[in-house]
């Protein structure tokens, strides 16, 4: 999610840690697609930020490669359950992608893509979009609540301030919360492009894909690998689902569907166990981004897309 989890060092004396990251809608309530409406079978196009990119999972593929898109990400094992030919399919996710993106090219590291929208034609039958998380910047606030956290743990755990969410102060203030201020904006800005993908593609069914759990609620078995202070993995997780509230909220005001990928994804939170979870720590065990989906995630999304789309698993 964000503009890329880039590198982070936390530090000698607060213990090392590296964050890399390239940060990541249908018509019914339910997600799902009423009986006697055909399964979509292309032309399909993939629109998205990291999360729909699948940045580190093997192997590589698309340009520029400064997007870091997987052929194993989401949107490409929905078009290969669907049956769908490779003219018929194109995935113009792309890491660190904002609403913004959507409509103006790109800048990454290692190339520049095209706005996103531009790969939609009358043509156009199935559209995914799985962003806002960059637009409340949301690595830049885990990488933030890392560093508080092993403050935190070297400073007694709130023993002596009695705070056990150092992280949230510095967004919160009386009933002010910047990144709740920011997850408003970002809804608004959905609802505009949502609009401006149906003006392109005004036969194709669309589809807003929230993001899957990051973090378990209450933050429980966070402590090791990701060092935040229990308040704020809490404040983390809650963020998340208010982010999705508003994706949710906004894809069907705007006549589009909603893919929950949140609900089939509890319990695999990056805090989980190596062999179940859907989203990699800071230090992965398996081929992804830090804070990313691997492989499983991947999986797990495409499903939850499938389902939504009329397709069985």
């Amino acid at each position: 999610m964000t503009n890329h989890l880039r590198t982070v060092l936390i530090g000698a004396f607060l213990a090392c840690a590296t964050l890399v990251a390239a940060v990541g809608i249908t018509r019914h309530n339910s997600g799902t697609d009423p009986v006697g409406v055909a399964t979509p079978r292309g032309p399909y196009v993939a629109l998205g930020d990291s999360y729909t990119a699948g940045p580190r999972i093997p192997d590589r593929t698309g340009a520029p490669a400064g997007c870091d898109r997987s052929d194993h990400d989401y949107p490409a094992l929905v078009a290969e359950r669907l049956g769908l030919r490779a003219a018929h399919f194109r995935d113009v996710s792309c890491s660190g992608a904002t609403i913004a993106d959507l409509t103006a090219p790109q800048s990454t590291d290692d190339g520049t893509n095209p706005a996103q929208l531009s790969a939609l034609s009358a043509g156009t039958r199935l559209v995914t979009l799985g962003i806002g998380g960059n637009d409340i910047g949301f690595s830049s606030l885990i990488t933030t609540c890392v560093k508080a956290g092993v403050i935190y743990d070297m400073t007694g755990r709130g023993k002596y301030t009695g705070d056990d969410a150092p992280c949230r102060g510095k967004y919160v203030s009386g009933d002010t919360d910047d990144v709740q201020r920011k997850i408003d904006t970002a809804g608004e800005r959905l609802s505009e492009a949502v609009a401006e993908v149906k003006r392109r593609a005004p036969k194709a069914r669309v589809y807003v894909v929230g993001y899957p759990a990051i973090l378990p609620a209450g933050g429980s078995g966070c402590a090791d690998d990701l060092t935040l202070a229990p308040g704020d993995a809490t404040y983390l997780h809650d963020k998340e689902q208010q982010l999705n509230a508003e994706l949710r909220e906004r894809a069907q005001e705007a006549g589009a569907g909603y893919v929950d990928t949140y609900k089939p994804s509890v319990g695999r939170d990056a805090c989980s166990g190596r062999d179940t979870r859907w989203i990699e720590p800071l230090l992965p065990s398996l081929p992804a981004a830090p804070m990313h989906p691997n492989e499983r995630g991947a999986r797990g999304m495409a499903d939850a897309v499938l389902h939504a789309v009329g397709t069985p698993r």
